[in-house]
């Protein structure tokens, strides 16, 4: 018998890919069953027609000749129940397959090959109604069509599988419900800009609200999800739903250390803090789309105010409302009050007892206040500060702080550890003479004086004065209080770089002895010779020579932070410009400006590998604190300067071979400094530096020249290198630095980094 092989659709196919066809035995009897209402889950229907395996007389032919035979089950086995199996496993031969709905579609010819090569039926096979039907699943899961309907016909040549397909619509528009949502327009639009103009496909919608998801959990909306279609038209619109996830309240709730928040007698836990104190903190509001990314930094901003140990976030539907939630925060608080004490050394003080009483929540209302006295070898300290990190209510985050404090300290202005120091006199008069001359001496041939008074009456061409010979302090009491804010626009939530501060002080500042005598000049301890000193090494300690000086000052800056961490950064800038403006507000009140500025700058680097975290494996986190930081420092004061008011150059802080105030005493100043900083082990880091520091010339300028009569160079530079353990309590610092080069090295041990 001969055998033609060949595949109809509405119009000849012209291509190979399309056809196979051949003479098959036809089926002999064929009747059409009712088209099913069984819709997708996007609500458009699909349709199976005819039944190959029904038995009948078909209307297509009344030729029992032109039937093909297939083996049919007997009557017994029709009626008996296992006949539905058997009819479904029964297979027939299909001779051709004609696709049909696509007449005149712009895509027919790939809607054609997609229905085709979705069914896998192909002329010349023999199918079961199972395998029809997965055809009909087949076609359907290409997402290209929204009906499809198979009529088995007998044809010329055998069985024909006519295919009737309705492609979806050209898709024209996406429309999201409702219509205000954090999704943009050009969002939309730019994931389906390459489906618009072309046939929908369900599959392709399906990858494309995943896209629309996908930018939702990248935007922090985690709770966001999209449904639908719930409308496609047929001018190709789509209508999909959007459930974003609305926060309906927030909820504070207090927990002990272990989670629960009833205490042992069952009644609920009432915490010290205030509850605006944390909820303001929270940037989502009641009616807000929620927003996982803005959550977590919201929680990071309540732990930055270290008052609490933990915090529970969790996330409650709404009964009865679908896409709403409550937010509950679960806050377990810490222990804010300290009590503190012990012993220190410091260059100024010298080995010196401290004890502190502090608390960090004050009331609740986490105001912070501290109590701290502190007395050492060269002098003592008591001072009371009051600090709130956010005055309530003020949308621009201004904290404020105050304080309180009278101190006795020998200032590192009049001491030099080369040099001796400038010592206390009691009382002087300037005579005009080349030497001034002690009153308890007899080098100036006249006798001794009870008084200057009485050694100027005897001799007014003589310069005199009284020699006390104990260590200079100064006695300030005061206060001062300062607001700071940063410059979010109104916006308390804002991470902005830049913040502003502004504050005034007052203070009263005098000359003494340990005993609290008045000492307002003094004599470097190596220009004393025989009783006499040169007449111009006799200072005034305090302005205008005064035993008291007042000192009211207003003091404006701005700060500039993009650090990425402010314990221990590796990248980032840190600027300060400040001005202080001191006004006399009476006799002995000096008038002078002060300003000063910083700028610290990161580099990271990887140079050495030390530790684990420097060289991670793949996979592994890097973990390498390593950078290079530099640093300049410069300020300058213009006006009637009070000559413990100047810039100390040397120290810990400053250039570090020279002890504190040792290289230079001056009006003006410019420092700076480059540190390479890298891991060692654990907790432990090493350091390299070269620090330079110059007073600009600007001893000579400074009011009797403290600098100069302690030989103080002025300008130096110190190599160094050190050890830093990071504790509880911040970084502790051992460090050795040389003066110039010299030989001569210096230790030093701190608390923090130097910047």
């Amino acid at each position: 018998m001969a055998s033609f092989f060949y595949i109809r659709t509405t119009k000849a196919f012209r291509r190979s890919a399309y056809g196979l066809a051949m003479a098959i035995p036809l089926l002999a009897v064929s009747a059409q069953a009712q088209p099913s209402n069984k819709e997708n889950k996007f609500g458009l229907g699909y349709y199976y027609e005819g039944d190959l395996f029904a038995e009948g007389t078909s209307s297509q032919t009344n030729n029992e000749n032109d039937a093909p035979k297939i083996d049919k089950p007997s009557k017994k086995q029709v009626k008996d129940n296992s006949s539905k199996e058997a009819v479904d496993e029964q297979r027939v031969l299909v001779s051709e397959v004609i696709i049909q709905g696509l007449e005149g579609h712009p895509q027919q010819e790939k809607l054609e090959l997609a229905a085709y090569d979705a069914m896998r039926l192909r002329p010349r096979s023999r199918v079961t109604r199972k395998e029809l039907k997965l055809a009909l699943d087949s076609i359907y899961a290409t997402g290209w069509f929204s009906g499809v309907r198979i009529e088995p016909v007998n044809g010329p040549l055998g069985v024909q599988l006519i295919v009737r397909v309705q492609p979806n619509p050209v898709l024209t528009k996406v429309e999201l419900e409702p219509a205000d949502l954090k999704l943009s327009a050009d969002v939309i639009a730019r994931i389906f800009k390459n489906d618009y103009g072309r046939t929908l496909n369900l599959k392709n919608l399906q990858v494309r609200m995943k896209q629309l998801r996908s930018w939702y959990v990248k935007n922090g909306y985690s709770l966001a999800r999209i449904t639908g279609p719930n409308r496609v038209t047929s001018n190709g619109l789509v209508q999909l739903k959007v459930i974003e996830g609305i926060v309906s309240g927030i909820e504070v709730q207090f927990l002990n250390k272990e989670g629960d928040d009833l205490d042992e007698k069952g009644e609920k836990i009432v915490g010290k803090t205030k509850e605006w104190v944390i909820s303001r903190e929270i940037s989502i509001k009641s009616g807000d789309v929620f927003n996982r990314k803005q959550l977590e930094e919201d929680i990071k901003r309540i732990y930055e105010t270290s008052l609490f140990s933990d915090v529970k976030v969790t996330i409650k539907p709404v009964t009865g409302e679908p896409g709403k939630i409550t937010i509950l925060l679960g806050i377990t608080e810490q222990s804010t009050g300290s009590l503190s004490g012990g012993l220190g050394y410091s260059q100024s003080q010298g080995v010196f007892g401290q004890i502190g009483l502090q608390d960090t929540n004050l009331l609740g209302r986490s105001w912070s206040s501290s109590l701290n006295l502190t007395y050492g070898e060269y002098g003592g300290l008591a001072n009371f500060t009051f600090s709130d990190p956010w005055i309530k209510g003020d949308v621009h985050r201004t904290s404020y702080r105050t304080s309180l404090f009278l101190s006795r300290e020998i200032p590192q202005v009049f001491r030099s550890r080369s040099s001796g120091s400038i010592r206390g006199v009691s009382d002087y008069y300037d005579g005009g003479s080349l030497y001034a001359y002690d009153i308890k001496s007899d080098a100036h041939l006249q006798g001794k004086f009870e008084s200057v008074i009485a050694a100027s009456g005897s001799n007014p061409e003589i310069s005199w004065f009284e020699y006390q010979g104990d260590s200079v302090a100064l006695q300030k009491k005061g206060g001062s209080f300062v607001f700071s804010r940063p410059l979010n626009g109104g916006d308390p939530y804002k991470k902005v770089p830049w913040s502003a501060f502004a504050g005034v002080s007052l203070q009263s500042v005098k000359p003494i002895d340990y005993s609290g005598n008045s000492r307002p000049y003094g004599v470097p301890t190596s220009s004393i010779k025989d009783g006499k000193a040169l007449d111009k090494e006799i200072i005034c300690v305090a302005f205008d020579c005064a035993k008291e000086n007042n000192l009211f000052g207003i003091r404006t800056g701005a700060t500039y932070n993009n650090l990425d961490n402010p314990k221990n950064p590796t990248s980032g800038n840190f600027l300060t410009i400040a001005t202080e403006q001191f006004v006399s507000i009476g006799d002995n009140s000096p008038t002078f400006n002060r300003a000063r500025a910083s700028y610290t700058h990161f580099v990271p680097v990887n140079w050495l590998k030390l530790t684990k975290g420097c060289r991670p494996k793949k996979g592994e986190k890097y973990d390498c604190a390593q950078a290079i930081g530099f640093q300049v420092k410069a300020g300058t004061t213009i006006g009637q300067l009070p000559p413990y008011e100047a810039f100390c150059l040397g120290g810990s802080n400053s250039v570090r071979g020279w002890n504190s105030c040792d290289l230079a005493v001056g009006r003006s100043f410019g420092e700076a400094s480059v540190e390479y900083r890298f891991p060692i082990w654990n907790i432990i880091s090493g350091e390299l530096f070269v620090d330079g520091g110059s007073d600009l010339g600007s001893q000579a300028s400074v009011p009797g020249k403290p600098g100069k009569l302690l030989d103080k160079p002025g300008s130096g530079f110190s190599l160094g290198t050190g050890l830093i353990v990071t504790t509880p309590v911040g970084p502790l610092r051992l460090e050795a630095a040389s003066k110039d080069l010299d030989g001569d090295w210096r230790f030093n041990l701190g608390v923090g980094w130097k910047f």
